[in-house]
């Protein structure tokens, strides 16, 4: 016989209940640019999924009254990079809104199709969006893998009640 389980005192579903569920789960953090009208673009992102192997696809989530968004929805190629647990003040700068996120201290360069290219992470890809999927508030991007590194040193970085983390032994 199974014990039902303690269902505690159920919420309704709400924007709030949703984080408060999510900050106990932990993600990996990774960071995606692009290059825009004015200059490059760039944001932390815990949504980064492996949709497929073939073909090589990834995605990931944003919010339409992002910073980065209008860039995003406009470019035809991404960059996709995997933070390493030494990098939680780059997910921080890539975060924070108004942050001078390609300025000093970070290190990036032009990368093949124009994507800024972040120096130091554990793996990089630069991918072609092939689908833009409305989804509430936030647009899930779908893209191609065309190519990248991922031969980086180090442990990832994780995202976990609401701070960056390493990984624990």
């Amino acid at each position: 016989m199974t014990a039902t389980p303690d269902l505690g005192t159920p919420r309704l579903a709400s924007p709030d209940l949703l984080r408060a569920t999510f900050r106990r789960h932990a993600a990996g953090v990774a960071v995606i640019t692009a290059r825009g009208a004015d200059g490059p673009v760039g944001f932390t992102a815990t949504s980064l999924t492996s949709v497929s192997a073939e073909p090589p696809l990834v995605s990931f989530g944003i919010g339409t009254g992002a910073s980065s968004w209008p860039a995003m929805a406009e470019v035809d190629h991404v960059g996709v990079h995997i933070l390493g647990e030494h990098q939680g003040d780059l997910a921080a700068t890539f975060a924070r809104s108004g942050a001078d996120r390609f300025g000093p201290p970070t290190a990036w360069r032009e990368g093949p199709e124009g994507v800024p290219v972040l120096d130091g992470v554990l793996a990089w890809l630069v991918c072609r969006i092939v689908g833009r999927v409305p989804a509430g508030d936030h647009r899930i991007v779908l893209a191609e893998v065309v190519l990248g590194d991922p031969s980086g040193a180090g442990r990832p970085l994780l995202y976990h009640q609401g701070r960056f983390n390493g990984l624990r032994d």
